[in-house]
């Protein structure tokens, strides 16, 4: 049996030291939320997908062009949240939404504030509402509120 002292030893770290790329595709999509435009990404058969995909799921096609889309758009489903967590963005009530954008074939998932669950219905009219600073993520998109 060996003495304690003969054990080797070092010291030891659990880190992930690095930042993950958004690639070049999510790369545009983020900067564009910094000049307050939505894009999205169009396949070879007129297919938008949005948020930008880079890949179409039903061909596998690579996307690389790049459409504006929104920021209005119309509610596809939504859930009401009465009473926010801690963790919600949003303080008050909300609703977390499917949202097809003007221009896009497939839905957004986002928030919808400002309205009472009453004013919500499928097809209802939403538009962006921008945060007041930009960070090139996706909550630059504050939430979503009732078109006027």
């Amino acid at each position: 049996m060996s003495d304690s002292k003969d054990l080797l030893r070092a010291p030891f770290e659990l880190a992930y030291n690095y930042k993950r790329s958004n690639g070049p595709v999510m790369s545009k999509f983020f900067d564009a939320l910094e000049e307050q435009k939505i894009l999205g990404t169009k396949s070879s058969t007129g297919k938008v997908f949005s948020p930008a995909a880079e890949f179409d799921p039903d061909t596998h096609e690579s996307l690389k062009e790049m459409v504006e889309v929104g920021p209005g758009g119309s509610v596809e489903s939504f859930s009401w949240i009465e009473a926010p967590q801690n963790h919600h963005l949003i303080k008050e009530p909300f609703a977390f939404a499917l949202i097809k954008l003007d221009g896009a074939d497939s839905s957004m998932l986002h928030m919808i504030a400002d309205c009472n669950e009453a004013d919500l219905s499928i097809g209802t009219r939403v538009t962006a509402a921008w945060s007041e600073t930009s960070e090139k993520r996706i909550t630059d998109i504050k939430f979503f509120t009732l078109e006027k």
